[in-house]
Parts: C-alpha cells; structure tokens; sequence
C-alpha cells in the first residue's frame, strides 16, 4: 500500500495538468528504507509526446546522485496519461527499473475531475496496490486510539 500525504498528490495532478496534453513526470523521494515520500522532484518530459515519458538522462544522473547525497531513494515514480486511463502501459512496465517503487500514474483525460492509480512493478509484472491519502505521516499509521490527547 502507497501511504501518501495529500499535498504531495495535489503537487501530482498540478503537474499533470500543467503539461497537459504532454504527459508530465517526476520522482518523489524518501529517506532511504522509510518506504515514506517526502521531497517532490518534478521533472520534464525529455520526450515532449502526449504518448509516451522518458527522463532526461542528464537530469535523472543529477537526482541519482542528490538522492544518493541525502540518503533518499526514489519512493514513488509518477507519470500522467493524458487520453487514457491511469494504468501503466507495457511501455510503462518495460521501462521500470526501481523494484521497490511505487508507480503512480495520474490520468488528465477528464478535464473536471483526475484518477489516481499505484502500482508495483517487477519484472514487467504490474500489480495494483491501494494508495491511502493522509494529511500527515505522523498518525497515518497508528489509528485514532494512538492520537495523543490535548
């Protein structure tokens, strides 16, 4: 399950909407073994196609090595669909290479209202997983009975 703070989904969907009708993509990276996204790295669209994303590979050797400075990996791995739904296509899946990342995919096709998917993919196997939107890391975990009173 994706656990993910809500600013860092409406960060998401604005990209997505912002390159709209070019698929938009970035990273989001957490501390390294938290499985927790925090910093959000938007990133362009080196291919510029409403079809199809792909990384600059100047930028993603830069983030690599931030990343790697700051001991982050990439927790979630985002890319739109801009005319079809958010499922990851088998472009998609051929291109994953983080194993442990979650894929998100948001789809712009509908104007009004976006759709929000993650997935993990492993070997060109995807598998969908629930994405659970918090307000804050700091209680998503433990349920209201661990709240600590005022």
């Amino acid at each position: 399950m994706l656990t993910i703070r809500r600013d860092l989904v409406d960060a998401m969907v604005a990209h997505a909407r912002r390159d709209h009708p070019d698929e938009a993509c970035g990273v989001i990276a957490g501390p390294d073994g938290s499985d927790r996204p925090e910093r959000f790295i938007p990133m362009l669209n080196a291919a510029r196609s409403p079809t199809f994303y792909e990384f600059d590979s100047a930028d993603l050797l830069r983030l690599y090595r931030e990343m790697d400075a700051n001991d982050e990996v990439p927790v979630v791995i985002y890319h739109s669909h801009t005319a079809t739904e958010a499922y990851p296509s088998r472009t998609d899946a051929k291109i994953a290479a983080e194993p442990f990342a979650h894929y998100v995919l948001v789809s712009t096709r509908d104007p009004h209202q976006h759709e929000l998917r993650s997935f993990r993919i492993v070997d060109g196997a995807i598998t969908e997983e629930p994405v659970e939107v918090v307000e804050s890391y700091r209680f998503a975990h433990t349920g209201p009975d661990d709240v600590p009173e005022a």
